[in-house]
């Protein structure tokens, strides 16, 4: 009967299971929003904690998602529960030369001592930026790190280059040579080079190199004739040249990909709803990850990333209220404990970070930045009256409308005026700009609504900006003939309506980039799509044979001209609607889902109220019947 290859350690099994169970509750206490890749990355590393020996290659783990998220936290919270420290390095690629000094992944493992085939975890960071493929399409001539892809191959490095033993052989011998030719009976002077010793610096890396069983002080003692012996020795043993076989290597790659995460550039976004992020990110799959890899690596390159994407959505707004209140909690309870103060902090406070701290698309840092700056900041002058007057305890409370941070200590109040640098932007819109902009995205909404049958998510005319602006937030509408129709009128109508409520001569350029859209929906219309009778060719391509885009131009012209009569048309026939609608927002400066419902209701037009994840489309499958 064949004998197992290794014994299987049942005792340190359950031992290494209950230590990940551990670390399950440790890390989801340490990060919010995020139990879900928490608990997939422990899944799907669990064979290599518990048998790395079964391991025929290493495990590839990958972690997408924007900015803040907790991609490189998560991993060094983890090294750091499972008592990895000496056994991770972390490393971050690039093409330019500041990334780092090294110009191979080899090199890197080496001067972090993993040059063994012990189990192992390496991070590689920011890959996005070690790209193969221009944003043109052409190839990158990239000459470093090129054996990155030969670990992701088969887990296997190249241990050491031929050249390494043969620089070391031909500086002893040309030495040893030099020696040789001295006239007989000449006593050997004191600086012989071959009479020095190793030294400390080549001895660790003639150590690594012959895995040599010496201490690498001994080593550094040996004269360079007892060395140029090892090596001649070593390099005649053909196995110093096998490569290492790292199969049992926890490999894990983290990135932001904007190409997958299009919403990543809107870092100024403070007004939209974290909600809504959320909902589209969790829409994201590991073939839309795929797709924007190949934006960046060759397709080859593309499949040695693995299947296995753990892609972060966005936070919730629960899940920013959860980490303010956190942060806040380790604050008061530092106090507490130097101080022995107790501190209550009340909701105005929360909702005064959270108004100022929270930029969905960027993550936890800005929230971190602003507890600071909110809070502590404050919070250092109400402790020292509160010591000086002998108390045990105060409260925090911030009133909105005096624009005031309080502290409560005893019967006496301690009052700093205090108002939120993003509130500051906020307050700056100007009154007659913030009533255009109502106009404006109650017309847009106006036309989603009678169109659509269904109310936007979001709308906001009062935002943080130097120049007030806004926007209305749709849900994702499925791509048809007649939907890029509607879709164009609900451009349009954001325009259109500043002539209707305000004159001709009144309407602003804030239509601009509406008619970019709408121009690029038309164009696709008819050139790309083939929705148009007349043009069936694809009017798009670059390549085939030459094709006249000149020719539909004035179509794509008199197709917009027409749709803009029958918003116009639309429009009017809503303006009872478009009018209590734009006062509303003028009045609220933000309105949800619901209050754009309510407003419909009074001249009985159906708004349906859609979760954020929500897809708009026909409903093929009662049509196929």
């Amino acid at each position: 009967m064949e004998q197992p290859k290794f014994a299987i350690d049942k005792e340190r099994l359950g031992q290494r299971r209950a230590a990940l169970e551990i670390l399950r509750v440790r890390l989801k206490q340490d990060f919010v929003g995020i139990d879900e890749i928490i608990d997939s990355l422990l899944d799907y590393i669990q064979v290599w904690y518990l048998m790395p020996e079964v391991l025929t290659r290493p495990i590839i783990v990958c972690l997408w998602g924007m900015t803040g998220v907790g991609k490189t936290d998560l991993v060094r919270r983890l090294v750091q529960h499972l008592d990895f420290q000496e056994r991770f390095a972390e490393v971050e690629l690039g093409n330019t030369d500041q990334t780092t000094y090294f110009s191979s992944v080899n090199a890197i493992l080496k001067s972090n001592g993993l040059v063994d085939s012990r189990p192992a975890i390496v991070l590689f960071d920011e890959i996005q930026r070690f790209y193969t493929i221009e944003p043109d399409g052409s190839p990158v001539q990239v000459t470093k790190f090129n054996d990155f892809w030969e670990l992701l191959s088969d887990g296997r490095l190249a241990k050491r280059e031929k050249e390494d033993f043969d620089y070391y052989i031909s500086d002893f011998m040309f030495n040893q040579r030099q020696r040789n030719r001295r006239p007989a009976g000449e006593p050997v002077p004191p600086e012989d080079p071959m009479q020095d010793t190793v030294g400390i610096w080549e001895a660790r890396n003639l150590k690594k190199m012959l895995e040599l069983e010496e201490d690498v002080l001994d080593i550094a003692e040996m004269s360079k004739k007892q060395m140029l012996d090892i090596i001649i020795e070593a390099k005649s043993r053909r196995r110093v040249f096998e490569p290492i076989d790292y199969s049992q290597m926890l490999i894990l790659i983290s990135g932001n990909l904007d190409e997958a995460f299009q919403m990543a550039t809107h870092t100024s976004d403070s007004e939209v709803d974290a909600d809504i992020y959320h909902a589209f990110t969790k829409k994201i799959t590991a073939v839309d990850i795929k797709n924007a890899l190949t934006r960046r690596f060759r397709p080859e390159q593309v499949a040695r990333f693995g299947n296995i994407h753990l892609i972060y959505p966005s936070l919730r707004k629960a899940d920013f209220e959860s980490l303010i209140r956190k942060e806040v909690g380790k604050i008061v309870g530092r106090t507490e404990e130097r101080f022995s103060v107790k501190i209550h902090i009340s909701d105005n406070v929360f909702d005064l970070i959270y108004r100022n701290g929270v930029f969905p698309v960027q993550g936890v840092r800005p929230v971190f930045s602003s507890v600071t700056d909110i809070l502590e900041t404050n919070l250092s002058k109400f402790l020292f009256e509160c010591l000086n007057d002998g108390s045990d305890s105060f409260s925090i409370d911030y009133d909105n409308e005096g624009k005031k941070i309080s502290a409560q200590i005893g019967n006496r109040k301690v009052e700093i005026p205090f108002v939120g640098r993003i509130d500051k932007i906020r307050q700056g819109n100007i009154a007659d700009v913030v009533a255009n902009v109502s106009v404006h995205e109650a017309g847009h909404a106006v036309a989603y609504v009678t169109l659509f049958g269904i109310a936007p998510l979001q709308l906001k005319s009062k935002v943080a900006s130097s120049y007030a602006s806004g926007f209305t937030f749709p849900h994702e509408i499925y791509e048809t003939k007649e939907n890029l129709l509607k879709k164009i009128k609900v451009f349009l109508a954001g325009g259109l309506a500043e002539e209707l409520v305000f004159g001709d001569e009144n309407a602003t350029v804030g239509r601009s980039n509406d008619r970019e859209h709408v121009t690029m929906l038309a164009m696709d219309y008819i050139r790309r799509h083939g929705f148009d009778e007349r043009y069936q060719a694809n009017y798009t391509l670059e390549y085939g044979f030459s094709m006249d885009k000149n020719a539909t131009d004035k179509d794509v012209e008199a197709m917009i001209a027409s749709i803009v009569k029958e918003t116009r048309a639309l429009l009017a026939k809503q303006l009872d609607f478009l009018l209590d609608l734009s006062r509303a927002l003028n009045e609220k400066g933000s309105m949800d889902a619901k209050d754009v419902a309510e407003v419909a209701a009074r001249f009985n037009l159906p708004a349906a109220i859609k979760e954020e994840g929500y897809l708009h489309l026909p409903g093929y499958q009662g049509k196929l019947g």
